[in-house]
């Protein structure tokens, strides 16, 4: 048995390292209290979002690095809303997912992983939502910690949690741990639906808070910011973006021009309609899939025809498609054209150069890519939307997050 105050003293030294080492890291996980756990049902760690648990001969066992590794695991699934994201998942899938996804993270932030910790180079840069499919179903490996923030896929803990005991174990009268004496808190109960959304908006607040933190001391690493630009970036859903987007660009309008003499001198408002010129470019270098553009043309097919759009679907890696652009009237189908081909390197500006050589400059351009590639130096003077599938930024138009 490891004594009390060994293990606490090594958990407050460990945070106090993480402050003062990585204190992006060390911010967040300040906001979690520490409470021993009950060894019946925590073998490791875990984490409610509420709290940071602890098995205290689990701890005893790590030295002082692996012990900074295990505090930033729970607080990075905190910081990073794992507990609003499962949805439909199954939960021992996702929560091995969300494993997969933050300890890549901690390791070329240069934390020191403890035994047993699974890495996969595969995985290094994608979100638990990109590595869940690529899970197969009978995939043995376990999870670090437990994640106890929701309940199993039927409603009640499924007991897939590394060292769970199911429902008996979760406090009943309170969402707080309960007291157990020496052996430690009981397993608290999932977060509410109520509570779920709390917790998102405080931990987005405290990710936001902890980045500022460590940009002024100048110790937030390249990993972590574009994680951070990447969560903190405004994800709604691209189809209502796409929508309104397309709406705003529609012509049906009022307008107070100078009417005919015969018709009078009087300025009055008349109705005017005119058709909307859209570009759609397709970044054809085999970032996006065929599937992912034939989703994404049949649903710009679905607004065009309400809004009177004519397209010009243009295709492009590093250089034009060599049968493109292509055009489409309001009423034809907008679909992907057989002869599309690529897979050379990413460059943005071809499109973008013959756009503003033809007479007529479009309402809108929809960019799909995954924004690899070169920019243009200077934005053109029509609006730009880029339908991004990862993390690149872009330098200039509306950037709309594709998940």
């Amino acid at each position: 048995m490891v004594a009390k105050d060994d293990v606490e003293t090594k958990l407050a030294a460990a945070r106090a390292r993480l402050i003062l080492d990585k204190p992006f890291l060390g911010a967040l996980v300040l906001r979690l209290p520490v409470v021993a756990a009950d060894p019946a049902w925590c073998a490791t760690t875990a984490t409610d979002a509420r709290a940071f648990y602890y098995n205290r001969d689990y701890i005893g066992a790590l030295n002082l690095e692996q012990t900074q590794f295990v505090l930033a695991h729970e607080a990075l699934h905190c910081a990073l809303s794992h507990f609003a994201r499962r949805q439909h998942r199954v939960k021992r899938r996702w929560d091995l997912a969300c494993d997969y996804a933050v300890n890549p993270l901690l390791v070329s932030d240069g934390l020191t992983p403890p035994p047993g910790v699974v890495l996969f180079d595969c995985y290094d840069g994608l979100t638990a939502e990109e590595i869940y499919p690529c899970i197969q179903e009978n995939d043995e490996q376990e999870p670090l910690d437990q994640h106890l923030y929701d309940e199993g896929d039927s409603g009640r803990n499924d007991g897939s949690d590394k060292g769970g005991s199911g429902d008996d174990n979760r406090g009943q009268k309170s969402n707080e741990p309960e007291s157990r004496g020496r052996d430690g808190a009981a397993m608290p109960a999932p977060l509410s639906e109520g509570e779920r959304e709390t917790m998102s908006v405080q931990w987005r607040q405290r990710l936001a808070g902890a980045a500022q933190q460590a940009m002024q001391s100048g110790k937030l690493t390249a990993s972590m910011a574009r994680l951070v630009d990447h969560l903190l970036q405004p994800q709604l859903p691209w189809r209502m973006m796409l929508a309104r987007y397309m709406s705003a660009s529609a012509r049906d309008d009022y307008s107070f021009m100078r009417p005919s003499r015969r018709e009078g001198a009087a300025l009055l408002p008349s109705l005017r309609s005119s058709q909307v010129e859209l570009a759609i470019v397709l970044d054809t270098s085999g970032s996006i899939g065929d599937t992912e553009m034939r989703e994404f043309l049949a649903e710009v097919d679905a607004l065009k025809g309400q809004l009177r759009a004519r397209v010009t679907l243009i295709g492009c890696d590093d250089r034009l498609s060599e049968d493109g652009p292509w055009r489409y009237e309001p009423w034809e189908e907008l679909k992907l054209p057989g002869t599309l081909a690529g897979g050379g390197g990413t460059s943005f500006i071809p499109p973008f150069d013959w756009l503003k050589r033809q007479d007529r400059q479009p309402d809108l351009v929809l960019y799909f890519t995954d924004a690899d590639g070169e920019f243009p130096q200077d934005a053109p003077f029509f609006p730009v939307i880029w339908l991004v599938k990862g993390k690149a930024p872009v330098p200039w138009g509306q950037r709309v997050q594709l998940n």
